[in-house]
């Protein structure tokens, strides 16, 4: 494993405080009696981070950059970071920025694009770049800087140098980068998930230190040692301390559970040393990088079991991915364009898989119950069935458009995508049932998972560039046959309507009601995951295909089915209005809008909480007209109301299932206790 790189004591700061108005950087440093020697172009870029005013959520950024000679030098600070797939322009947090000699001579500096400036060195063999980054924005994508802590990502941090030449489209420059960390007073530690030389965190290269967050504050560092196959790690759990709350002893027991449980499904630990860095600071969403992740929580899912399991579901996720996407990567996320989209169509397979396992691996570690994981399970295929955009949106056209779908959601995108992570997780089940099926047991996705793995993404893989689209379908065709190739094809190219009944008939299962289930499941463990997770934090969009109409009268519901409307609705300033219009609701087909008010059904007014109560009153088929206030002119709309769907979407265990449908189901869910 990888161990947390600590600094050794906080070194003092020479900065004063920041001005109260952003203005200039602090004078430069007053130049060394003896002047550095020359750096050769290959020489590592050397890094200083400065906290002067942790309180006003800024960094200070001194960066030396070798030039080899060169008369004028190229830089670049990325524009998105791997992931987190949308285009961010990370650039605009730079305040001001500067570039001088190693002597404090001022350079020419000029900004050439959004996120490159070009320097003119004077032929000297280095320049010194300094640079302030705001910091406020906390999420595990961007950078976050306050009183208490720092929390910076790679990509939003640091300018590197272009290699390739002035105005050459070319690469980062591929040489050591190294981080030397300045603390503010108060702080104990600087924590990154890299190898540490004389003070300072080493990067063999760019894409290492964009791929290795680093954290500094006054952390609660828990670890442990997990072995696999002769090989061994380290383990470190970096909490940002001192919660009361926090429950930190139950924390590295289960994440040791995880962890042991990951080893023995892939059978090999691909790190030496492994970071979570578990951020409690009431926000959400999870990271995935080689040797480390960073999650946001709540300290709040310390106190109940369904909390403490989503949470456990995330550090299950974001851990998988360092065998799936970190190493086993589909080719087009092998070696980055910083500056530009990656596109691939295997996103589904990135993180839907990823999200397949990430619930199953908690259940198979022992930490929830069947009855808990198949609840969890549910809420999945509610999530998906309830959202419009399945019939029209591919899973390969989600992930190939990503950049410009998932992470930029308005009320109209349940009725036009589909989530990479729960409709992939969902094709995850039903291809590892199809599996089991084709090989009459002698294989599962388990099998296909490690097959992948050894072909792409091991040490030595035959292939480590990574796999193609149809290079990961030609090996479900090796594992089981060509036929569940084919379906698998089919499901990812086209937006069809998913069949469950062969993988309930193959685990032994029924679909119900939530009620029949005998369980509740929020969509919050839904809404910890990266897409933002990889969707943005806190993501609960696909609640805006749910009905209006959630709560019925027990006492007449049997006797009595109330009109649906179907639309989403919300009160503002004392106003019923529109939230979200899904397709092929009553309310789509009659024209209603986003925004509109609801005022009245036939002439007479409904107050802004008493829409569900008023439709009690109509049953489905009725006619109705729909008083609405659009843009302030009254618009009277005639609807037909609906009956609302059924909701059977909560496996259990069939009653007929039969022995052999029992023993598979004991064995997918097999528990390591």
């Amino acid at each position: 494993m990888r161990s947390t790189i600590l600094l050794g004591a906080a070194l003092a700061c020479a900065l004063s405080a920041l001005p109260a108005a952003a203005g200039a950087l602090p004078p430069s440093p007053a130049p060394e009696t003896a002047m550095p020697a020359p750096q050769p172009a290959d020489a590592p870029i050397r890094y200083t981070l400065r906290f002067p005013a942790p309180e006003t959520h800024r960094v200070e950024v001194e960066a030396v950059v070798p030039t080899g000679g060169a008369g004028e030098v190229e830089l670049m600070m990325a524009v998105w970071t791997p992931g987190s797939y949308l285009v961010r322009d990370y650039a605009r947090q730079v305040e001001t920025i500067r570039a001088e000699t190693a002597g404090g001579e001022p350079l020419a500096l000029d900004k050439v694009s959004k996120n490159r400036w070009r320097v003119t060195t004077g032929g000297a063999d280095e320049i010194v770049l300094r640079y302030r980054l705001y910091c406020r924005e906390l999420t595990v994508r961007t950078n976050f800087v306050d009183a208490g802590f720092a929390l910076l990502n790679g990509a939003p941090t640091f300018i590197t140098r272009v290699d390739g030449g002035p105005g050459v489209e070319g690469v980062p420059a591929r040489v050591p980068h190294r981080v030397t960390v300045e603390l503010p007073e108060g702080w104990r530690r600087a924590i990154a998930a890299l190898p540490e030389e004389d003070g300072a965190f080493v990067a063999a290269d760019y894409d290492t230190l964009v791929d290795s967050p680093l954290y500094a504050g006054t952390p609660v560092v828990q670890q442990f040692e997990v072995s696999q196959a002769g090989t061994s790690a380290q383990i470190l759990l970096v909490h940002d301390g001192g919660d009361e709350v926090w429950d930190y002893e139950r924390s590295k027991r289960d994440v040791e559970a995880i962890v042991r449980t990951q080893a023995a499904f892939w059978d090999v630990l691909p790190f030496q040393r492994y970071v979570f860095f578990n951020l409690i600071a009431e926000a959400g969403g999870g990271l995935e990088h080689k040797d480390s992740t960073v999650l946001l929580t709540s300290r709040w899912k310390a106190r109940s079991e369904e909390g403490w399991r989503d949470w456990l579901g995330l550090v299950s996720h974001e851990l998988f991915h360092a065998w799936n996407v970190k190493r086993l990567h589909p080719d087009s996320l092998g070696s980055f364009d910083y500056e530009a989209e990656n596109y691939t169509p295997s996103l589904w397979f990135v993180e839907g898989v990823t999200s397949y396992y990430d619930d199953l691996l908690v259940r198979r570690a022992g930490l929830s119950t069947e009855e808990e994981y198949l609840a969890a399970l549910g809420k999945v295929i509610e999530s998906v069935q309830t959202t419009p955009g399945r019939l029209v949106q591919p899973l390969y056209d989600s992930s190939f458009d990503a950049w410009i779908k998932a992470y930029r959601r308005d009320e109209n995108s349940a009725n036009r995508d589909i989530s990479y992570y729960r409709k992939g997780a969902l094709v995850a089940w039903l291809l590892d049932a199809r599996i089991r099926r084709a090989t009459d047991d002698a294989a599962s996705l388990d099998d296909l998972m490690r097959a992948a793995w050894g072909r792409w993404g091991a040490a030595g893989a035959k292939d480590p560039s990574g796999y193609t689209a149809q290079e990961l379908l030609a090996l479900v065709a090796e594992i089981a046959d060509q036929a569940t190739a084919d379906w698998l094809e089919e499901t990812l190219a086209e937006p069809r309507e998913l069949d469950f009944q062969p993988a309930l008939e193959v685990f032994g299962l029924e679909l119900v009601s939530e009620e029949e289930a005998g369980t509740e499941v929020t969509l919050d463990a839904e809404a910890t995951l990266d897409a933002e997770a990889a969707e943005p934090a806190g993501d609960t969009a696909d609640e805006a295909t749910l009905a209006t109409a959630e709560t019925k009268d027990d006492a007449t519901e049997a006797e009595e089915t109330p009109g649906w409307l179907g639309a989403t609705t919300g009160t503002d300033e004392g106003r019923l209005l529109v939230k979200t219009v899904p397709r092929g609701t009553p309310a789509f087909e009659a024209g209603v809008n986003v925004g509109d008010e609801i005022v009245a059904i036939d002439g007479y007014r409904v107050p802004p909480d008493k829409l569900e109560e008023r439709l009690k009153a109509y049953r489905p088929g009725d006619e109705v007209e729909l008083l609405v206030a659009r843009r302030e002119k009254l618009t009277r709309l005639p609807l037909t109301l609906g009956e609302e769907p059924a909701k059977a979407f909560y496996p259990r265990p069939a009653g007929e299932a039969g022995e052999a449908a029992e023993a598979r189901r004991d064995g997918w869910l097999a528990a390591g206790d």
